[in-house]
């Protein structure tokens, strides 16, 4: 693709998203007295109040006539939003608890996993160097778990988690947002109940307990969740999918350095060697999906 084709606004939106989610550690971190259940159902529930009143405003109920028009996309979203929540608590636990660097290693492995799925559910089919990148992505993941004395869980947690909600996603054809309207709808009743039950002296405390500053902080989080949400989908919709590839390795990139640099984790040359296989792997990933991005267009050409 031409360069100057590309859609710069797009661009610079989709670059914004990564941005945000690499910095989100440190929001969540502000939230650390409460406890993690209860910013998981707030975050879910100011989430799903926020994207359900967007989706209304911009198109009344047409959005859910389009989801309800495929018959496995209800059924397949519910299946979705088990995964984005499971995600999303394994995340703020494990940010608050002072994982923030591995909460970085499992979004640095997202890609490969993937890939991983891709051949083992879709049957798709890797380059040689597709192959030698998920080669040096295991050697890496090894080397932490021979290290530590146990895989990297909270890592690959992560990983498989959004690796399968990426494929349920996939198989489903709708609007992304539109999506996440349904799957906002399915956990909001729980997220609701588990936070009506915390008010009732379960380890709630909205409005009475926890402080004013938390209070907006747990409100604010449903933005914080759904306009990156929003935003990507939006930017992916209007840059080359090679381009997103590329940009996706800034939130974890963003938070790693915030785990060192800003939280004072353990970063020592054992992990090192770990993390620089898994970087030489995905070097290598991105860089043939770069150069095939670049050459699929010589070889349309040459076929016409």
């Amino acid at each position: 693709m031409n360069p100057q084709a590309i859609d710069r606004k797009g661009l610079a939106i989709t670059a914004g998203t990564f941005f945000l989610w690499g910095v989100v550690p440190l929001y969540w971190h502000l939230l650390k007295a409460v406890p993690s259940l209860q910013i998981i159902a707030h975050r879910i529930v100011w989430s799903a109040v926020l994207v359900i009143g967007w989706l209304l405003l911009k198109n009344g109920l047409a959005w859910w006539r389009q989801v309800r028009a495929q018959p496995r996309a209800v059924p397949l979203l519910g299946i979705s939003s088990v995964l984005i929540a499971f995600n999303w608590g394994l995340y703020i636990w494990a940010v608050n608890a002072g994982h923030v660097v591995e909460t970085s290693l499992g979004y640095f492995i997202n890609p490969l996993i993937n890939v991983m799925l891709g051949v083992l559910v879709l049957r798709e089919r890797l380059s040689p160097a597709q192959w030698v990148a998920v080669a040096f992505a295991l050697l890496g993941v090894a080397w932490l778990t021979l290290q530590s004395g146990s895989p990297p869980w909270i890592a690959l947690g992560l990983a498989f988690s959004f690796g399968l909600y990426g494929l349920v996603r996939k198989l489903v054809s709708v609007d992304p947002v539109a999506g996440l309207g349904v799957e906002s709808v399915y956990l909001f009743l729980p997220a609701l109940a588990y936070v009506v039950w915390g008010e009732l002296g379960h380890g709630g405390g909205f409005v009475h307990g926890f402080g004013w500053k938390d209070d907006l902080l747990l409100v604010f989080g449903g933005v914080v969740t759904a306009v990156p949400l929003i935003g990507f989908a939006y930017g992916v919709r209007r840059i080359p999918l090679s381009i997103v590839g590329l940009l996706q390795y800034i939130a974890p990139t963003i938070q790693l350095l915030i785990g060192v640099l800003v939280f004072k984790e353990a970063f020592g040359p054992e992990r090192m060697i770990g993390f620089a296989a898994i970087w030489l792997g995905l070097l290598i990933f991105a860089s043939d999906g770069l150069w095939r991005s670049r050459r699929r267009p010589v070889v349309v050409a040459v076929a016409e």
